[in-house]
């Protein structure tokens, strides 16, 4: 019960009172004992009524206490948060000036708090941008809220910013917008960032680029070089096969020379044009049945005489039940090729062994195992780079492009492998070699 009903019935009671009153005023004294005895009867229920009515009011106001300290504290929450949020936060009217303003939006534009109170939003706005800003706030009007608005703020004596802004309305009990609420964020650093990443991501194309026009030059010229290179050493071949009329010893050794220098050369623009090739992602794998075993047989007889040549035994051990792989039998045997190749340039005295294994039903392992000069545990990190290799130096020891382990470490992947390596300085090394009995078409 509200409290116009409530004094409703005390006006009424006063009424019915009053009329009892003039009623006994002019009874007999006979029927006054009886009107006195009627009046006392609904006097008592009017005052049942009201107390009821009264007690029903104290429930409604301690409601109503209840829920405006809930309001209380829900308005005292919202002040809080209004005004410690980290972001800013200001409120204003249809116009554009400023209603409320928490710290956050006193800080980025440089003026106290009660200072900015009733100043148009518009003048911590650059000049320049200043009819774009009017114009948005003519478009608002006809929309509830704006998200993700960018534009520069210039705060008193302080540098201008970037700030991301959004927008809502604020409207009357009639629909009609009565204003704004801006929550301002600076994002200059998130525009640094992003300026930061579009650099990075030219220069990733650029670098890109640059690779292409990098593999397609090593390609060309490749190509060019090996076409005199290979007249050099067939026309050296031909000389030192003549019979009738044999070259002088002196001559022949010059030529003999010319054609060691001319297959060196060859087999380093292979490895120039097979890198060139895979950067490219031109290097394709032409998968076939093939003998493991046979291969590695082969290949090993063919390095023969390079550890020969340097006195080192040239072992190998098989430990597997069924040696028919699915591979590309020329990269296998580049792959071989190339460790082999460089097991023996960095061993003066031992052995170089190849070892093959199974690794269960569907992989099988290839080792191979040096006594040379180990590598350096500095260098392990990046053996498998393009054109690194353990002694960086021009006058270094041992020849190559240092292109070798990373085309094996591309045909490798390329397989469905993966290759890895173990050594100690002076104690040698040894090349990991794990791929799929069965490698899948690329």
């Amino acid at each position: 019960m509200d409290a116009r009903l409530f004094n409703q019935k005390i006006e009424t009671t006063y009424k019915q009172a009053a009329q009892l009153y003039k009623r006994t005023k002019v009874a007999s004294p006979e029927q006054r004992a009886e009107l006195l005895e009627q009046s006392l009867e609904e006097l008592r229920i009017t005052l049942e009524e009201l107390h009821v009515a009264e007690e029903e009011i104290l429930a409604q106001n301690q409601e109503l206490a209840i829920a405006q300290n809930q309001i209380e504290i829900e308005r005292q929450r919202y002040l809080d948060l209004f005004e410690f949020a980290p972001d800013g936060y200001i409120v204003t009217d249809a116009t554009g000036k400023i209603r409320e303003a928490n710290r956050a939006a006193a800080k980025l534009l440089n003026v106290p708090q009660q200072f900015l109170v009733g100043k148009p939003l518009i003048s911590y706005v650059p000049y320049d941008q200043r009819q774009v800003f009017r114009t948005q706030l003519q478009k608002m009007s006809q929309m509830q809220q704006m998200q993700e608005w960018e534009l520069t703020i210039c705060p008193r004596h302080a540098v201008a910013f970037d700030a991301a802004v959004t927008v809502s309305s604020m409207y009357n009990a009639s629909g009609i917008p009565m204003g704004w609420r801006w929550l301002i964020r600076d994002i200059t650093a998130r525009k640094q960032a992003e300026a930061t990443i579009r650099t990075i991501q030219l220069q990733n194309l650029q670098l890109q680029e640059a690779a292409k026009l990098r593999a397609h030059f090593l390609a060309i010229m490749s190509h060019e070089l090996r076409s005199p290179l290979n007249a050099i050493v067939g026309f050296s071949q031909l000389l030192l096969r003549q019979t009738q009329s044999a070259l002088p010893h002196n001559q022949e050794n010059m030529v003999s020379r010319i054609l060691s220098s001319g297959r060196h050369l060859l087999v380093l623009i292979e490895d120039i044009l097979d890198f060139s090739k895979v950067e490219a992602g031109k290097l394709t794998l032409k998968l076939e049945p093939l003998n493991v075993v046979d291969l590695v047989i082969a290949t090993t007889e063919e390095m023969h005489c390079l550890a020969e040549q340097k006195h080192l035994e040239l072992q190998r051990s098989f430990a597997i039940q069924s040696s028919i792989i699915t591979n590309d039998s020329v990269r296998l045997r580049q792959i071989l090729l190339n460790l082999l190749s460089n097991a023996i340039k960095f061993t003066e005295v031992g052995k170089v062994e190849v070892r093959v294994w199974e690794l269960g039903s569907d992989r099988i392992a290839i080792a191979v195992e040096d006594t040379g000069i180990g590598i350096d545990p500095e260098d392990l990190q990046s053996i498998f780079q393009p054109f690194r290799q353990g002694n960086q130096t021009l006058t270094r020891q041992h020849g190559g492009t240092g292109l070798g382990l990373a085309i094996t470490d591309s045909l490798v992947k390329m397989m469905r492998g993966k290759i890895s390596v173990e050594s100690k300085l002076g104690e040698g090394a040894t090349f990991y070699v794990e791929l799929p009995r069965q490698v899948g078409q690329q």
